[in-house]
């Protein structure tokens, strides 16, 4: 197979000039062409008035090598790189006397069970929350009644905080074992749609999501796994600088040698009880802010110009960074086209915002968060205290809980007074999206001054690049805190923790992940490892 790259063409086009178009660039005829495969597409919108499509693709040639001989010294033209997974372990061996224990069943999780299952390891996999249907319907009691399910909410279940998302999978992880390339392929195997296999920017969206989930746990346990729901770990046990296994919170000691924490970046109870037993952990940076939305109309005409609205094309997103004067980074984070803003709390007496989208993307707004960089140096407490971004968050959290009258609505504003620096009393154009409500109010007091001050700076520069981004009436939610954990439980080159062997921090509560994809790459790394040192005993 050749694979070449950098090809363009307008965006409306058909198959056959696709195909003639990979004639015409290696000077080939019909029947020097077998197969053509579709490795990636995206679109270049620099020139809003003449889009085009960008491929990569995968050719089977007639004779592969005289064509390499004759494009040499063509970064465009190579061979395609082997991207199949091949298992570190092929069979686990008879007699392996303790299971691995994974704790979390989100993302890193998933992928962490799956690779073990699929090497006969048979994990035992303990989730705090409760599986997804089950913890879809906690979750809407928030949303639709006002009533938070302290363990089985957007945070906590099956699935991971990703399952109420816009089910992005992309990541700008380096991934030279083309890892990313099976965690997408077990999605399409589980039902997500096959163009997730070759678009810029694939997504599912929360419905696919679910059902998704749920084929792959039944994959895990038809392998010989066991997943365990309801089941939050309360402590751990350690013998020697070694683990030997966890306690639940209902008194139940479960041992093994291999334990793999994928707990999320809001496992806040756990992390506590983590630094309690001297794992090692650091604190780490993180961003905090507000989510913004405006008409998807008006981000589809800003940039896709005459094209906006072409179903080839879909919503369109945006990725925005501005460096204020006062140091500080803005920059927009977790973009959902035509979405809404969801409570993500998961904790009682705190307000917390996300963005999420279904795969149709086809809501009225467009959402992202406006987050501003923070440092270790602003969160107050101890020097080097790993659970002071936590408390950081909390505070935030809390300040957002009140402005927001105390009912788990959450305060909002229009820009356009955000930005003059006076309380909105009425709704314009941009309805909120977010349940179960939302108090207009002023957020000055909702995030630090710099934060503030940053924010301010960074919509009319926005505005510049997008028309209409500052405009009055988009709306502001607060607050925007669990962008990324607030913590590192560091580990080495062997995947398991400094200080404690056997223990294997993964994902994204663990510091080594930002969202879905990449969760799944380390989940999949982590459990290579955890799989070598069994069978090296």
């Amino acid at each position: 197979m050749l694979r070449l790259t950098d090809l363009r063409l307008p965006i409306e086009h058909t198959p056959e000039q696709l195909t003639a178009a990979v004639l015409h660039r290696l000077r080939l005829v019909p029947a020097d062409l077998r197969r053509l495969h579709i490795h990636k597409r995206s679109h270049d919108a620099r020139k809003r008035d003449a889009l085009q499509f960008v491929y990569s693709l995968d050719l089977e040639l007639a004779d592969a090598a005289a064509v390499l001989k004759r494009f040499h010294n063509d970064p465009q033209v190579r061979p395609t790189p082997d991207m199949e997974y091949r298992f570190v372990v092929a069979q686990a061996p008879a007699g392996v006397p303790l299971r691995p224990v994974v704790v979390g069943f989100g993302p890193a999780g998933i992928f962490a069970a799956l690779i073990l299952a699929q090497m006969g390891l048979r994990p035992l996999v303990l989730e705090r929350g409760r599986a997804v249907r089950e913890r879809t319907k906690d979750t809407w009691d928030l949303w639709r009644k006002h009533t938070l399910h302290p363990e089985s909410n957007v945070q906590f279940g099956e699935g991971g905080a990703g399952t109420f998302s816009d089910g992005k999978l992309y990541s700008q992880i380096k991934d030279p074992r083309h890892l990313s390339r099976k965690v997408l392929t077990e999605f399409v195997k589980a039902g997500a749609p096959e163009e997730i296999l070759y678009v810029a920017k694939p997504h599912i969206g929360t419905f696919r999501l679910v059902g998704m989930v749920e084929k792959m746990r039944a994959e895990i346990e038809s392998l010989g796994g066991e997943i365990r729901f309801g089941q939050r770990v309360a402590d751990l046990r350690i013998e020697d600088g070694h683990v030997r296994g966890v306690v639940l919170a209902g008194g139940e000691e479960i041992r093994a040698d291999h334990v793999i924490l994928a707990l999320g970046h809001s496992a806040r109870d756990t992390f506590e009880m983590l630094h309690a037993r001297g794992v090692f952990m650091e604190v780490k940076p993180f961003s905090v802010g507000f989510r913004i939305e405006h008409p998807q109309a008006l981000i589809d005409r800003a940039r896709l110009g005459k094209q906006a609205g072409n179903p080839l094309l879909g919503a369109a997103d945006y990725k925005l960074v501005h460096h204020a004067h006062n140091g500080r980074s803005v920059y927009s984070f977790c973009m959902c086209p035509g979405g809404q803003v969801v409570a993500a709390t998961s904790e009682p007496g705190c307000v917390v915002t996300n963005g999420m989208s279904q795969y149709s993307r086809a809501e009225r707004n467009a959402n992202a968060g406006i987050v501003v960089g923070i440092s270790p140096e602003d969160f107050g407490g101890a020097p080097g205290d790993p659970l002071a971004g936590i408390a950081f968050q909390r505070k935030l959290e809390q300040r957002a809980f009140e402005l927001g009258g105390g009912t788990y609505d959450a305060p909002a504003q229009r820009v356009g007074d955000f930005l003059a620096g006076h309380p909105s009393e009425a709704l314009g154009e941009v309805v909120p999206s977010y349940q179960p409500g939302v108090k207009l109010t002023d957020l000055s007091s909702a995030l630090p001054d710099y934060a503030i001050a940053a924010i301010r700076e960074a919509l009319p520069a926005f505005d510049r690049q997008i028309r209409g981004f500052a405009m009055a009436d988009a709306m502001l939610t607060g607050v925007e805190t669990r962008t990324s954990s607030p913590l590192r439980i560091t580990r080495g080159k062997d995947f398991q923790s400094l200080n404690i062997k056997g223990l294997y921090p993964a994902g994204e509560g663990a510091g080594y992940a930002g969202g879905i994809l990449s969760a799944g790459v380390d989940g999949i790394e982590v459990a290579e490892a955890v799989a070598l040192d069994i069978t090296s005993r």
